[in-house]
């Protein structure tokens, strides 16, 4: 007997080709196995690209998603798809972040969550860029370094 949810269907397979955008992208999610706990799950994207929506260049960042589960966790390779659709979406970078949250938040409603985005300079300058589900004022935090 397998261990992996039968609803997955990028798991395990090598055929399926990128999605084109975060529009057609789908967050797949199994069952969490301890939802009486709650513990965090960390998930980091270091190379992640998209495309800045007014000059047409492409923008880099880190992706760190820290989210609680609830019932449902989100299986990695569908995130990996699905950052990966942004490659040549066109978008600003606070508004990616927020729609990473909102996808998230949809797909497997977690207790909590925190997106951070930190995009490479551009201009000289720096954006980091977090949002988080609900909007609260703390408890979950980033570890400190």
């Amino acid at each position: 007997m397998s261990d992996t949810p039968s609803v997955l269907s990028l798991l395990g397979r090598s055929e399926h080709k990128l999605p084109p955008s975060p529009d057609e992208a789908v967050l797949e999610t199994f069952p969490n196995r301890t939802p009486g706990r709650n513990y965090t799950i960390h998930l980091s994207q270091p190379d992640f690209g998209s495309l800045c929506p007014v000059t047409g260049q492409p923008d880099a960042a880190h992706i760190e998603i820290l989210y609680i589960p609830d019932t449902l966790c989100v299986e990695t390779k569908s995130l990996k798809f699905y950052l990966a659709s942004y490659r040549n979406h066109a978008s600003f970078n606070e508004a990616i972040v927020n729609r990473i949250l909102d996808d998230l938040v949809k797909a497997c409603a977690p207790k909590q969550a925190i997106v951070r985005g930190r995009f490479a300079p551009r201009g000289g300058i720096q954006l980091t860029c977090e949002a988080r589900f609900p909007n609260f004022e703390g408890r979950l935090e980033w570890e400190k370094k």
